[in-house]
Protein backbone atom coordinates (compact mmCIF):
# COMPACT_ATOMS: atom_id res chain seq x y z
CA UNK A 1 0.00 0.00 0.00
CA UNK A 2 1.35 3.42 -0.92
CA UNK A 3 2.15 5.74 1.97
CA UNK A 4 0.54 9.17 1.80
CA UNK A 5 2.21 12.13 3.46
CA UNK A 6 -1.08 13.51 4.72
CA UNK A 7 -1.40 14.45 8.35
CA UNK A 8 -3.25 11.81 10.34
CA UNK A 9 -4.81 11.99 13.79
CA UNK A 10 -5.28 9.24 16.37
CA UNK A 11 -6.94 9.48 19.73
CA UNK A 12 -6.45 7.22 22.70
CA UNK A 13 -8.56 7.32 25.83
CA UNK A 14 -6.31 6.61 28.76
CA UNK A 15 -6.89 6.91 32.43
CA UNK A 16 -3.14 7.46 32.59
CA UNK A 17 -3.57 10.99 31.21
CA UNK A 18 -3.63 13.09 34.31
CA UNK A 19 -2.68 16.30 36.03
CA UNK A 20 0.43 15.84 38.14
CA UNK A 21 0.72 17.00 41.70
CA UNK A 22 3.87 19.09 41.22
CA UNK A 23 3.54 22.15 43.45
CA UNK A 24 3.22 25.62 41.85
CA UNK A 25 2.92 24.26 38.33
CA UNK A 26 0.34 23.03 35.86
CA UNK A 27 1.92 19.83 34.57
CA UNK A 28 -0.03 17.11 32.77
CA UNK A 29 1.21 13.78 31.54
CA UNK A 30 0.08 10.71 29.72
CA UNK A 31 0.53 8.71 26.51
CA UNK A 32 -0.29 10.04 23.06
CA UNK A 33 -0.11 6.49 21.69
CA UNK A 34 0.83 2.99 22.79
CA UNK A 35 2.89 0.31 21.06
CA UNK A 36 1.86 -3.04 19.61
CA UNK A 37 -1.67 -2.55 20.89
CA UNK A 38 -4.08 -2.93 17.93
CA UNK A 39 -7.11 -0.65 17.85
CA UNK A 40 -10.03 -0.64 15.43
CA UNK A 41 -9.75 2.03 12.74
CA UNK A 42 -12.94 1.15 10.95
CA UNK A 43 -15.47 -1.63 10.65
CA UNK A 44 -16.88 -2.44 7.22
CA UNK A 45 -19.17 -5.27 6.23
CA UNK A 46 -18.46 -7.13 9.49
CA UNK A 47 -14.67 -6.84 9.14
CA UNK A 48 -12.64 -4.85 11.67
CA UNK A 49 -9.71 -3.01 10.12
CA UNK A 50 -7.13 -2.39 12.81
CA UNK A 51 -3.95 -0.42 13.27
CA UNK A 52 -1.03 -0.49 15.66
CA UNK A 53 2.15 1.48 16.20
CA UNK A 54 5.42 -0.46 16.12
CA UNK A 55 7.86 0.03 19.03
CA UNK A 56 10.52 1.33 16.65
CA UNK A 57 8.22 3.75 14.81
CA UNK A 58 9.71 6.88 16.40
CA UNK A 59 13.40 6.02 15.90
CA UNK A 60 13.86 8.58 13.08
CA UNK A 61 10.77 10.72 13.61
CA UNK A 62 11.00 14.50 13.50
CA UNK A 63 9.86 15.63 16.94
CA UNK A 64 11.83 18.87 17.11
CA UNK A 65 8.87 21.23 17.35
CA UNK A 66 5.80 19.48 18.73
CA UNK A 67 3.10 21.59 20.34
CA UNK A 68 0.60 20.68 23.07
CA UNK A 69 -2.92 21.82 22.14
CA UNK A 70 -6.52 21.28 23.12
CA UNK A 71 -8.47 19.38 20.43
CA UNK A 72 -5.67 19.96 17.86
CA UNK A 73 -6.65 23.59 17.62
CA UNK A 74 -6.27 27.02 19.12
CA UNK A 75 -3.88 28.13 21.80
CA UNK A 76 -0.48 26.51 22.16
CA UNK A 77 -0.08 25.52 25.81
CA UNK A 78 3.44 24.09 25.52
CA UNK A 79 6.02 22.99 22.94
CA UNK A 80 9.17 20.93 22.66
CA UNK A 81 11.16 23.80 21.18
CA UNK A 82 11.12 25.70 24.50
CA UNK A 83 11.27 22.46 26.50
CA UNK A 84 7.82 22.85 28.07
CA UNK A 85 6.82 19.56 26.39
CA UNK A 86 8.91 16.46 26.99
CA UNK A 87 8.35 13.48 24.70
CA UNK A 88 9.88 10.16 25.63
CA UNK A 89 9.65 6.66 24.26
CA UNK A 90 9.32 3.80 26.71
CA UNK A 91 8.12 0.20 26.42
CA UNK A 92 4.49 1.33 26.64
CA UNK A 93 4.40 4.13 24.05
CA UNK A 94 4.97 7.81 23.34
CA UNK A 95 4.89 9.50 26.74
CA UNK A 96 4.05 13.17 27.03
CA UNK A 97 4.79 15.49 29.92
CA UNK A 98 3.69 19.08 29.39
CA UNK A 99 4.13 22.11 31.62
CA UNK A 100 1.17 24.24 30.56
CA UNK A 101 2.66 27.42 32.02
CA UNK A 102 1.16 29.75 34.59
CA UNK A 103 -1.48 31.55 32.55
CA UNK A 104 -5.17 31.58 33.46
CA UNK A 105 -5.90 29.44 30.37
CA UNK A 106 -3.26 26.92 31.55
CA UNK A 107 -4.85 26.79 35.00
CA UNK A 108 -8.29 26.19 33.45
CA UNK A 109 -6.96 23.39 31.21
CA UNK A 110 -5.08 21.83 34.14
CA UNK A 111 -8.17 21.91 36.37
CA UNK A 112 -10.31 20.42 33.59
CA UNK A 113 -7.86 17.53 33.21
CA UNK A 114 -7.48 17.13 36.97
CA UNK A 115 -11.27 16.89 37.34
CA UNK A 116 -11.34 14.08 34.76
CA UNK A 117 -13.46 16.06 32.30
CA UNK A 118 -10.75 15.74 29.63
CA UNK A 119 -9.11 12.33 29.88
CA UNK A 120 -7.94 11.46 26.39
CA UNK A 121 -4.94 12.33 24.28
CA UNK A 122 -4.46 12.50 20.55
CA UNK A 123 -1.55 13.15 18.23
CA UNK A 124 -1.12 14.48 14.69
CA UNK A 125 1.55 12.88 12.50
CA UNK A 126 2.66 11.80 9.06
CA UNK A 127 3.85 8.31 8.16
CA UNK A 128 7.17 7.38 6.57
CA UNK A 129 6.62 3.61 6.39
CA UNK A 130 3.85 1.12 7.07
CA UNK A 131 2.94 -2.48 6.39
CA UNK A 132 -0.40 -4.21 6.03
CA UNK A 133 -1.31 -7.80 6.97
CA UNK A 134 -4.26 -8.77 4.74
CA UNK A 135 -5.11 -11.87 6.76
CA UNK A 136 -5.43 -9.97 10.01
CA UNK A 137 -6.65 -6.71 8.41
CA UNK A 138 -3.92 -5.01 10.43
CA UNK A 139 -1.99 -1.90 9.45
CA UNK A 140 1.26 -1.43 11.35
CA UNK A 141 2.91 1.98 11.30
CA UNK A 142 6.59 1.10 11.35
CA UNK A 143 8.08 4.59 10.85
CA UNK A 144 6.58 7.94 11.76
CA UNK A 145 7.89 10.79 9.62
CA UNK A 146 6.88 13.76 11.78
CA UNK A 147 4.86 14.44 14.92
CA UNK A 148 3.07 17.81 14.72
CA UNK A 149 1.14 17.99 17.95
CA UNK A 150 -0.05 16.13 20.99
CA UNK A 151 -3.42 17.24 22.26
CA UNK A 152 -5.73 16.88 25.18
CA UNK A 153 -9.08 15.99 23.60
CA UNK A 154 -12.68 16.01 24.77
CA UNK A 155 -13.88 13.04 22.74
CA UNK A 156 -11.83 9.91 22.01
CA UNK A 157 -13.40 9.50 18.56
CA UNK A 158 -12.89 12.83 16.84
CA UNK A 159 -13.91 13.54 13.23
CA UNK A 160 -10.31 14.01 12.09
CA UNK A 161 -9.43 10.53 13.30
CA UNK A 162 -12.40 9.03 11.53
CA UNK A 163 -11.65 10.82 8.25
CA UNK A 164 -8.00 9.78 8.10
CA UNK A 165 -8.81 6.24 9.19
CA UNK A 166 -11.58 5.97 6.62
CA UNK A 167 -9.26 7.18 3.88
CA UNK A 168 -6.78 4.38 4.62
CA UNK A 169 -9.45 1.72 5.04
CA UNK A 170 -11.27 2.74 1.85
CA UNK A 171 -8.06 2.10 -0.08
CA UNK A 172 -7.60 -1.31 1.54
CA UNK A 173 -11.23 -2.27 0.99
CA UNK A 174 -11.02 -1.28 -2.69
CA UNK A 175 -7.83 -3.33 -3.13
CA UNK A 176 -9.38 -6.37 -1.46
CA UNK A 177 -12.56 -6.07 -3.57
CA UNK A 178 -10.47 -5.83 -6.76
CA UNK A 179 -8.46 -8.92 -5.74
CA UNK A 180 -11.65 -10.91 -5.00
CA UNK A 181 -13.17 -9.83 -8.33
CA UNK A 182 -9.99 -10.78 -10.19
CA UNK A 183 -9.93 -14.17 -8.46
CA UNK A 184 -13.61 -14.76 -9.32
CA UNK A 185 -12.90 -13.92 -12.98
CA UNK A 186 -9.98 -16.36 -13.07
CA UNK A 187 -12.13 -19.11 -11.56
CA UNK A 188 -14.88 -18.44 -14.08
CA UNK A 189 -12.35 -18.65 -16.96
CA UNK A 190 -11.08 -21.97 -15.60
CA UNK A 191 -14.61 -23.36 -15.36
CA UNK A 192 -15.47 -22.29 -18.92
CA UNK A 193 -12.29 -23.98 -20.25
CA UNK A 194 -13.24 -27.30 -18.67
Amino acid sequence: MAVKNEREYRTIALTEFRASEEPDSYVVEGYATTFDDPYVLWEYDGVEYKEQIDKGAFSDADMKDVVFLYNHDGMVFARTRNKSVELSIDDHGLKVKADLGLTSAAREMYETIKAGLVDAMSWAFTIRKEKYDKDKHLRTITKVKKVYDVSAVSFPANPATEISARSFVDGVINEEKAERLDLAKKRLRLKTKM
